[in-house]
């Protein structure tokens, strides 16, 4: 693009008439002009002779000349035309930089009059620079992942012209995925931003290619381009974050160098190197690179050389903070030159409430103060403030007096008190400030219970516990103070099972511990349902209340108890019977016991202790049945004694004994040859009575065979007779073993198959009966035993166990 200088001679004339309209007098000694920047030396600026009043010959005659204080001289006087004309070329963007107006004032001297006259020029900027990107080439990196409506920051151009010449607009070539937008700072510059509008997808298109354009507004329009590669990343889903947009810091001229000026603060959700951020500056101009560091990995600005207010009174920069995953975000940073303030704004306090009830009414005054500084003008001009998270706020009250009032009921439990901080603060460049502190305490008032930090407790306690053990312990805080903090407590008044549960538990009204005022019984009490009050000592005082559960654990107190076999009530001895035929696991009977325990603790188990013929019988572990753990043989003995052990799990284990007697037999008559020797008899009249008793049945037994053989003599002709008696008799060879005897008065009875005995040592009296058949199973009662019960009595059986046959009849004994 061509310079538009070149175009300048040819239309210099007819700026220049544009122009000479500019100049002005302004009076009281004081002369403007404007002038358009980047004229030939010599170039007309005013007639300074005529607004002198002189004509163009008298300016060497009466010593007129310029006065400067030391700067480059700009402009000079042509003292034969008597005009102002310009020095050499100037270039308004080196003079005065990016100012709204370029001002360049100077004196005249009228030396024989020794009158000073002020003349001021302003520089008229023309467009005579290009919106200029920093690279020719800039890539910006985005997620795949990002959503329509991301913003990604552009590089921005910078025109050193002012005004409708400056950079005005920009322009983005031509794509389907993202379109332009301009944001303006409060520094009146055009920030380019680039927003995604359609969703990007990298396995597809990796890199997208566009054509960034900056345009300034002068005629001709100048322009310039910068090629912004976007790379698409794969998922780095959080973007970095300031947590402002624009950063503004005012430092005095006379700072030392290297103060570090203020940190920037960016961050990123993201874990590892995606949340690493790094900060770099952007599109810093020389001078910025010159003046100021920027730490990458802190975001602390700080200064590499003096500042000096009148060379630049703020500084404009951009900072990006760019994490691990290219993701990047930019802050503007803007640094206030200003000059010194030398005067400390003071406070003198006036009047001030030590404290404050929280109850108190919004707009209660705590302090009245005042504040003045030393300095004047805008030095001296000062406000004063403080925090705004606290629920107070100031009042101005006449001239420089102020009240603290509060904005809001106070909470004591919330805050008890308060350091406010007042910050008097003048309107000087820099400011300069002072910080008073007012200390303020809250009083308390009884606005709040007792509070449990659960909403119910349970426990739990052994029985058999000692008296007055501790239980347990509840504790309520009650965030008032003082009295209404004192916390009691007591326990509510409830019955258990018709007693009341003070005569269980009681509570230290001081501390919450709860103690047991008698031994618990879980086989009576389980559970007890307590409510604790806690109470506080203010006026009128408040209580909550909390559940609390008191479970009785068991402990192993109870032994087991045998419910079967049980032991006559006569004294004798429970015989239960086998019969020498039983095979292995031949069921003899069954030990039954319970526990009152619960749990573990009632848990049984059964174990064979003692028997006189070991490995004969066992025991199951859990069922307490008395099987036999081998076939019977004629070699064991006709009695058998076992000593079965019920033992339950507790710890310790409690236990039980029951001894059994058990009778091995085929036949009554081993059952009766034995009977007097299952259990001797502490009486010997009983002893000799007993052999009575068997040599009786015995006798009794030949007379009835005898019989019988009589009676088959004469009935053998008698077939039809004889084979009926032979099939009655006939069941005798099967005839089971008893289940259950009784000695000293039989408490036991056979499984009945034709006729019964029945014998009883007090009634000295034998009774044979033929009821109809049974083969029902009965187990006889103790009450039996006192009663005369048939037994049965068998027939002489042969080898072969033919029966023979009976006639029924009754002998006495």
């Amino acid at each position: 693009m061509a310079n538009p200088l070149r175009c300048w001679n040819c239309r210099q004339l007819l700026l220049l008439f544009l122009f000479l309209g500019t100049q002005w007098r302004a009076g009281a000694g004081q002369i403007r002009y404007s002038v358009l920047e980047e004229l030939d030396k010599g170039s007309f600026v005013g007639n300074i002779a005529k607004d002198l009043g002189l004509e163009p010959r008298e300016l060497a005659e009466r010593g007129v000349r310029i006065v400067s204080r030391g700067r480059t001289q700009l402009f000079a006087l042509n003292l034969g035309s008597g005009s102002l004309v310009t020095a050499g070329r100037i270039d308004r963007e080196e003079l005065c930089a990016q100012s709204a107006r370029c001002l360049v004032s100077f004196n005249i001297l009228v030396e024989n009059k020794m009158k000073i006259y002020g003349v001021e020029v302003e520089i008229i900027d023309i467009n005579d620079n290009f919106p200029r990107f920093k690279d020719e080439e800039v890539k910006v990196k985005v997620s795949e992942n990002a959503a329509t409506g991301t913003r990604l920051v552009l590089p921005f151009a910078r025109d050193a012209d002012v005004g409708v010449n400056s950079l005005q607009s920009y322009q983005l070539s031509s794509n389907i995925h993202f379109f332009l937008d301009e944001k303006s700072g409060t520094d009146g510059h055009k920030y380019p931003e680039l927003v995604l509008e359609q969703p990007l997808d990298r396995e597809k298109v990796a890199v997208h290619d566009l054509l960034l354009t900056a345009l300034d507004g002068g005629d001709p329009v100048l322009s310039s381009t910068t090629h912004v590669r976007v790379m698409v990343l794969d998922a780095n889903d959080n973007v970095p974050q300031f947590t402002q947009s624009e950063y503004r810091v005012s430092v005095p001229e006379n700072i030392p160098v290297g103060t570090r000026l203020l940190t920037l603060t960016a961050t990123d959700p993201d874990e590892g190197i995606n949340g690493k951020l790094t900060y770099t500056f952007r599109n810093e101009e020389d001078k910025i690179s010159e003046t100021f560091q920027l730490d990458s990995n802190l975001g602390e600005i700080s200064t590499v050389q003096s500042l000096d207010y009148e060379e630049s009174r703020f500084y404009l920069m951009e900072v990006v903070a760019q994490d691990g995953g290219a993701l990047l975000a930019s802050a503007k940073v803007v640094v206030i030159v200003q000059d010194v303030n030398d005067n400390v704004p003071e406070m003198i306090l006036t009047s001030l409430a030590s404290s404050i009830s929280e109850d108190c009414l919004p707009g209660t005054v705590i302090a009245l103060f005042s504040i003045h500084d030393g300095d004047s003008g805008e030095n001296g001009e000062i406000a004063c403030s403080i925090p705004r998270n606290l629920p107070f706020k100031l009042e101005k009250s006449v001239d420089n007096y102020y009240h603290l009032l509060t904005t809001r009921t106070l909470d004591r439990e919330e805050m008890s008190d308060y350091n406010i901080t007042i910050t008097v603060t003048d309107h000087g460049n820099p400011p300069l400030s002072t910080e008073n502190h007012i200390s303020l305490k809250v009083a308390d008032i009884n606005d709040n219970p007792p509070i449990f930090p659960h909403a119910s407790y349970s426990t739990y306690i052994p029985e058999n516990n000692p008296r007055g053990i501790s239980i347990f312990s509840v504790t309520a805080h009650d965030p008032d103070s003082g009295n209404n903090a004192q916390v009691t407590y007591s326990l509510a008044k409830d019955t258990f099972q018709g007693t009341p549960l003070s005569s269980y538990v009681s509570i230290n009204s001081d501390t919450g511990i709860l103690y047991a005022l008698g031994s618990f019984d879980y086989e009576q009490v389980r559970d007890l349902q307590l409510w604790v009050t806690a109470s506080d000592s203010g006026d009128p005082p408040l209580s909550s209340n909390v559940s609390l559960i008191l479970f009785v654990l068991d402990q192993n107190d109870n032994a087991p108890e045998i419910l079967y076999p049980t032991l006559p009530t006569d004294g004798s001895t429970g015989v239960e019977l086998a019969p020498r035929s039983a095979e292995l696991g031949y069921l003899v009977t069954k030990v039954v016991a319970v526990d009152r325990d619960s749990g573990q603790n009632a848990w049984l188990s059964y174990r064979l202790l003692k028997a006189s013929e070991p490995g004969l019988f066992a025991v199951g572990l859990h069922t307490g049945e008395v099987r036999t753990a081998r076939a019977l043989m004629d070699r064991d003995a006709l009695k058998q004694s076992l000593v079965v052990v019920v033992q339950d799990h507790g710890q310790p284990p409690l236990s039980a004994t029951v001894t059994l007697t058990v009778a091995v037999a085929d036949n009554i008559p081993d059952v009766l040859a034995d009977l007097g020797s299952f259990e001797p008899s502490a009486n010997p009249d009983d002893s000799i009575l007993t052999l009575y008793l068997v040599v009786a049945v015995a006798a009794v037994s030949c007379v009835f065979l005898a019989f019988v053989i009589v009676l088959l003599g004469v009935r053998v002709r008698r077939w039809y007779t004889s084979r009926l008696l032979q099939a009655s008799g006939g069941g005798l060879a099967s005839l089971p073993a008893s289940h259950f005897v009784g000695v000293d008065g039989v408490q036991a009875f056979l499984q009945t198959y034709s006729h019964e005995v029945s014998l009883t040592a007090d009634s000295r009296k034998s009774h044979l009966i033929f009821p109809q058949p049974n083969y029902a199973d009965t187990l006889i009662s103790q009450e039996s035993c006192e009663k005369s019960e048939p037994l049965l009595i068998p027939e002489k059986i042969n080898a072969n166990k033919e029966p023979e046959v009976v006639q029924q009849g009754t002998s006495a004994l």
